[in-house]
């Protein structure tokens, strides 16, 4: 059996040994070709929401990319985007949509931001075949709690759509973030299927709670248990437990932020590995768990 992974081309016969069919990401990215551009310079060189930022690996063109997915066996993915000022997230819903349609495996992936028509761009987004949502609350700097986004998360939690949401302060704290904000959100939608991105690190424990005391919310593995994030933001030993069970229930799925990480996507797979939680329990968070929900 494959017991560890040092690089992607390790990654079929690593699936194969788990009796794993194919990965399912829901954390990837792709971008309008300008955008990706600005957002590859800000974490090559850092800023105000990236600290010290860090080079990206896959800074590839798209194909180059796509193959590379295919290549390990990544079935499944999205190209998760976000607007971070009005008058962006109806053109961005129109590109990711579009490759998406483009792109066999891709989910169709839409967002929003708190703007007027937003509403009905979003019933458009979901007419059209939209399957997933992206928001970043660091990035867009607006609280989900706002009463003119209530329509669009009442409608959202109707199609029982996967909204994954960058909640908490990684990689710095800044925006409208923390636990409080969607704990808010929840008790007014208690319905969302909520996707917390990066298991909520490093507010770890508070995001776990919400995944265990709401039946649809749900958290993503992206850049946890690396050696990237362990060196600041190390997983708490004390919540390994919760991580089975949630993981056993359908409440941990695969998200890698692929291409913008600064290890090998095999590396996210093989920090999984070992945490040592079993076969099955990587089955569940690469496999199943993604497949059930979208």
């Amino acid at each position: 059996m494959v017991t560890e992974l040092h690089s992607d081309s390790e990654v079929p016969a690593w699936r194969a040994a788990r009796g794993l069919p194919g990965l399912i990401d829901l954390h990837v990215h792709f971008l309008p070709e300008r955008m990706e551009r600005r957002v590859w310079h800000h974490f090559n060189h850092g800023g105000p929401l990236l600290g010290d930022g860090w080079k990206v690996s896959y800074q590839w063109p798209v194909e180059q990319r796509l193959a590379r997915l295919r290549e390990m066996g990544v079935t499944r993915f999205t190209a998760l985007a976000y607007a971070h000022k009005p008058d962006m997230a109806q053109d961005l819903n129109a590109w990711t949509l579009d490759f998406a349609r483009r792109t066999p495996e891709c989910v169709p992936s839409a967002t929003f931001y708190p703007e007027p028509g937003a509403l009905s761009y979003v019933r458009q987004a979901v007419d059209a075949g939209a399957r997933i949502f992206k928001i970043h609350l660091q990035v867009s700097d607006f609280d989900p709690r706002l009463p003119e986004l209530d329509g669009i998360w009442g409608l959202l939690a109707d199609a029982g759509l996967p909204v994954v949401v960058h909640a908490s302060s990684v990689p710095v704290p800044g925006g409208r973030i923390g636990p409080e904000p969607i704990a808010g959100l929840l008790r007014r939608h208690p319905r969302l299927r909520l996707v917390i991105a990066h298991l909520g690190m490093p507010e770890y424990e508070p995001f776990f709670d919400l995944a265990e005391r709401y039946q649809r919310v749900a958290l993503d593995t992206t850049m946890a248990f690396t050696d990237f994030a362990e060196l600041g933001m190390p997983f708490p030993a004390a919540l390994r437990p919760a991580l089975r069970e949630l993981g056993q229930a359908g409440k941990v799925v695969l998200g890698s932020d692929f291409p913008n990480i600064p290890h090998s996507y095999a590396h996210q797979l093989h920090a999984l590995d070992r945490l040592g939680l079993g076969d099955e329990w990587v089955r569940a968070v690469c496999w199943h768990n993604g497949s059930d929900m979208i």
